[in-house]
């Protein structure tokens, strides 16, 4: 099946790469033909620092812009080294691709040698169709990875949302863990991330748990519970109204408000209060919001403070 391919990495699979993957879409429809993108395994970049897994970052390229396919691609010493024409002769017979969109900024081959200037005039020659997107700019400020790294840090998850396009999101098997939250009143699903993954900053949110398609409000916890003496960063969420067994099953999480950093109280007991005071300030925080299939809209700042105040 002929293909139009959509190249990059796709980390956080923001509003930047969302208008590349809207346009392959958009082409592969007018031709007939399927979408498709294509990733990584895991970062090219140096730091090796991810805002989204390989689960994550496919199910959103398929779910937010209706790509058919993603090829994940095992970023191996013997790929790093490849020339800029061998990895676009591959690509071109290797995947049947009949049309390549691409950033702006999107370099490949040894050493980043290829470029979208390459691209064009490879394509060019061989009757492949190309287009090539322009940066984004919101606010005053281009879209990428790297920016939304640090809203993520920073725990500011409506700046995030609004350059993701979406909620910040991360997902993975529910572990056992040591049960305080069932001997609290609020049982939790604990996640214990992956190394590579940016974190929010240590606190609490509210958040939207999914697990096989349905989704509860919640309140997650981000650290290490110094009140009980925890050991690592774990990722506990307690989602209002579900009830039943979650170990071994996958949880998605997307994170809407930041509600306070993370402290160590001096009991149990005035954590447990803490605890009833976040679940209501989470239900204030989406009764505020008007649902709609896109998803909550973003309160002004103001706003965001006369709910909590």
């Amino acid at each position: 099946m002929s293909l139009v391919l959509a190249l990059g990495f796709f980390d956080g699979v923001h509003l930047g790469h969302g208008a590349l993957l809207s346009r392959t879409v958009q082409v592969a429809h007018a031709n007939g033909w399927e979408s498709a993108a294509m990733t990584f395994d895991r970062s090219p970049g140096k730091d090796g620092h991810l805002l989204t897994s390989v689960e994550d970052r496919v199910r959103l390229i398929r779910s937010l812009y209706g790509i058919d396919r993603v090829f994940v691609v095992p970023f191996t010493d013997e790929f790093r080294h490849e020339s800029w024409s061998q990895f676009l002769d591959d690509l071109i017979e290797k995947y049947e691709t009949k049309h390549v969109v691409c950033g702006w900024d999107y370099r490949f081959g040894f050493r980043g040698e290829g470029d979208a200037d390459k691209l064009r005039e490879y394509t060019a020659a061989h009757g492949v169709g190309c287009d090539v997107i322009s940066k984004l700019r919101l606010n005053n400020i281009t879209v990428s990875s790297t920016f939304l790294k640090t809203l993520v840090k920073a725990g500011d998850m409506a700046a995030a949302r609004r350059y993701f396009g979406h909620p910040y999101t991360l997902s993975g098997v529910v572990q056992p863990g040591r049960h305080l939250g069932h001997t609290l009143g609020f049982p939790t699903a604990n996640l214990i991330p992956i190394p590579e993954l940016v974190l929010p900053a240590h606190g609490v949110y509210a958040v939207r748990g999914t697990v096989d398609g349905r989704s509860w409000n919640g309140v997650c916890n981000i650290g290490t519970r110094p009140t009980v003496n925890g050991r690592g960063v774990t990722v506990e969420t307690w989602l209002d109204g579900f009830s039943g067994d979650l170990y071994g099953r996958t949880l998605a999480i997307d994170f809407y408000c930041y509600l306070r950093p993370e402290h160590k109280f001096a009991s149990v007991e005035e954590l447990k209060e803490e605890i009833f005071r976040n679940q209501k300030q989470a239900a204030a925080w989406f009764a505020a919001h008007r649902q709609s299939n896109s998803g909550y809209t973003i309160l002004t700042d103001s706003q965001q403070r006369s709910v909590f105040e």
